[in-house]
């Protein structure tokens, strides 16, 4: 299922994990030699000074992670934001090359995963609740981003861990299909998903369905078996949620209070076209505009009633590093400042101001990470 062998996997990651001892900032000087297109991101944009800066915010962003790991292996949150807070504590530490098993965060990611893998149901679904809490729930959430998060670690763990991974992601496609297949009350909505529980006159919603999308990409890159009407029934959902005559993404389909626009949505419109192979199309380019229209200038503070901070930084930075050329250079260099500058004496940030701060500042000092390592290009799923 997996082509690279185990000692091959070994190399590579202990590479990586030997490279990231130095400064990111190197292998930005590095980029730099490489000729540049106009959708190539540039990554002059700051000065060594400034990737250096943002090497020490990361570093200590991590520790502060670090700190708050729970006896059962898992990242500090609610109950029902598992394993996927977890899972993107994961994916933080991974997009700053570290690996499980080696350097100082070797065992403590092993335990990690450990956790986010306990959690998996004989239904193949990843959650610790998996018919959600209350009336909505999240477990379409925790599960695809668990699955992003195994299909990205499983080529840099070995022995039972990786076993119990390879084992792990086919229940868990097969889950994600079931859902995704399951009958919608609309057609506009067929290829998406949304909560377990039905709510409201959306039977898909395009945040739960990027998350997904992006589950299917890393199981695939893996080389797992994701056939290709998998990610096309996906791909026809995100193009549905695309309003020309504005230039953005929505969150659902229905003209009701939840036909609306975030940075979480565009942004996770840009990154679901990318991985499905459409990078540079008129519509992600429309929406690397109304990015650069809606900025991240004040900390915390966005301004669509139902947008998140943090959770719309690292879908937009992820964006627009997958746009380059001149969404990035006019987006990242002022994104950075305004995070650096926010980052607080114990290395965290601040809980989402407007909603889902019951989630707490592990969330999202993990998400703001994630906004900021795009250009250290660790994470397979995000490599242009």
């Amino acid at each position: 299922m997996h082509s690279m062998s185990q000692p091959s996997r070994i190399l590579l990651f202990t590479c990586v994990a030997v490279l990231c001892i130095f400064p990111a900032a190197t292998a930005v000087a590095q980029e730099r030699s490489i000729a540049a297109t106009n959708t190539t991101p540039n990554l002059n944009v700051l000065s060594a000074g400034q990737w250096q800066q943002i090497d020490t915010a990361v570093d200590r962003g991590l520790e502060f992670i670090a700190r708050n790991q729970q006896a059962d292996g898992s990242f500090m949150t609610l109950r029902s934001g598992q394993p996927g807070v977890s899972s993107l504590c994961i994916m933080a530490f991974l997009s700053r090359g570290h690996v499980p098993g080696m350097g100082p965060y070797g065992d403590q990611l092993e335990r990690a995963i450990e956790f986010v893998l306990s959690t998996q149901h004989a239904s193949g679904v990843l959650s610790i609740e998996p018919r959600g809490s209350g009336s909505r729930g999240r477990p379409n959430y925790n599960h695809a981003i668990a699955g992003l998060m195994l299909g990205e670690v499983y080529g840099m763990t070995t022995g039972d861990l990786s076993n119990r991974i390879r084992e792990s992601i086919p229940r868990a496609l097969k889950f994600s299909r079931m859902r995704q297949t399951r009958r919608k009350r609309n057609p506009r909505d067929h290829g998406g998903w949304r909560y377990i529980a039905p709510y409201g006159p959306n039977d898909s919603d395009l945040t739960a369905t990027s998350w997904q999308l992006m589950f299917y990409r890393s199981a695939k890159n893996a080389e797992f078996d994701v056939p290709a009407e998998f990610i096309d029934d996906a791909m026809g959902y995100v193009r549905r949620c695309y309003v020309p005559q504005k230039g953005e993404f929505v969150y659902g389909l229905a003209h009701d209070e939840e036909h609306y626009a975030s940075g979480g949505t565009v942004g996770g419109g840009i990154v679901a076209l990318s991985m499905g192979g459409e990078h540079h199309t008129e519509m992600a380019q429309a929406g690397g505009r109304w990015i650069l229209q809606h900025p991240f200038t004040h900390y915390n503070r966005r301004q669509q009633s139902d947008d998140r901070y943090h959770y719309s930084a690292y879908y937009c930075s992820q964006a627009m590093f997958q746009l380059g050329g001149k969404y990035w250079e006019r987006f990242y260099p002022d994104l950075q400042k305004v995070l650096l500058t926010n980052q607080r004496a114990d290395g965290s940030w601040d809980r989402e101001a407007m909603h889902d701060g019951q989630f707490g500042n592990v969330y999202t000092t993990a998400l703001t990470i994630l906004a900021l390592t795009p250009p250290y290009q660790l994470l397979p799923i995000y490599q242009r």
